[in-house]
């Protein structure tokens, strides 16, 4: 407390006192005052500053939790969330000089930004597509697809849940369909079989997550997920690949570029 200073909170405000402390907290988090990964004050040093029961003060620091501003470790305290967003720059995420090095897309991103890629929790399958996917993929009813699920990691921590519909008449019996899709992933192995990319479509909604979602990134309560439906088309015209992701809100940075054409 001796490096962070304070406001008072003023007992004649119509805002509840809980409020307007977790106003100064969630201020200094802002100003940087309480930098990523630092710890924030401990309850009984917060209690005597403002003169508050530490029911009052817990309510305070369960707003900044909602937030997903700040994280309790049981034993430890409750600290500042330190996750560094990555910047997914989409006009460059599949520029063909990633695969043409041998590296996906998640990877090439990941590296840029300082991070330490993996992948786990990987699942194969062949089934019949659903309504949407088929449709997404130009597929009759009934058509069946590869499915490859699987969630990306960034230094150890989940970050992205993705799972990859492929027609099945492209797909297998190819690497595609096994564990390891070989040097610069899916993408790279579609054009080896001839189905040259030529653009994605994305789609991306903002939502809260489903609780499996939400356990499968780990994230704190509050924290949205950015929904990502892509369309990977060839050349040709034809729809190759559907990718549905779930993404972390709170570690990505979405950034496009728009021609002014």
């Amino acid at each position: 407390m001796a490096d962070l200073a304070l406001p008072e909170v003023d007992p004649t405000s119509d805002r509840p006192i809980f409020k307007q402390i977790a106003d100064h907290l969630r201020e200094a988090i802002g100003r940087g005052d309480l930098p990523p990964g630092s710890k924030v004050p401990s309850e009984s040093q917060l209690m005597a500053h403002y003169g508050v029961a530490r029911m009052t003060l817990r309510n305070a620091l369960q707003i900044l939790q909602s937030e997903g501003l700040t994280v309790a470790e049981h034993g430890r305290g409750v600290f500042v969330r330190s996750r560094p967003p990555v910047r997914r720059l989409a006009s460059d995420r599949f520029a063909r000089r990633h695969r043409e090095r041998g590296k996906a897309a998640f990877i090439a991103e990941t590296e840029d930004a300082g991070g330490k890629p993996s992948v786990d929790s990987l699942q194969i399958n062949e089934t019949k597509a659903s309504a949407d996917v088929a449709k997404r993929l130009g597929l009759a009813k009934g058509g069946r697809v590869i499915v490859r699920s699987r969630r990306y990691l960034i230094d150890g921590h989940p970050v992205e849940t993705a799972v990859s519909y492929i027609p099945s008449e492209i797909a297998r019996g190819t690497q595609i369909a096994q564990p390891d899709s070989g040097p610069g992933g899916i993408y790279a192995r579609l054009e080896d079989m001839g189905h040259r990319l030529d653009r994605f479509e994305e789609e991306i909604r903002c939502r809260m997550p489903l609780r499996e979602e939400a356990k499968a990134l780990r994230l704190a309560p509050g924290v949205p997920v950015f929904h990502l439906v892509r369309t990977a088309f060839a050349e040709s015209g034809k729809a190759v690949e559907i990718c549905d992701t779930v993404m972390s809100s709170d570690v990505y940075v979405l950034m496009y570029q728009l021609p002014a054409r």
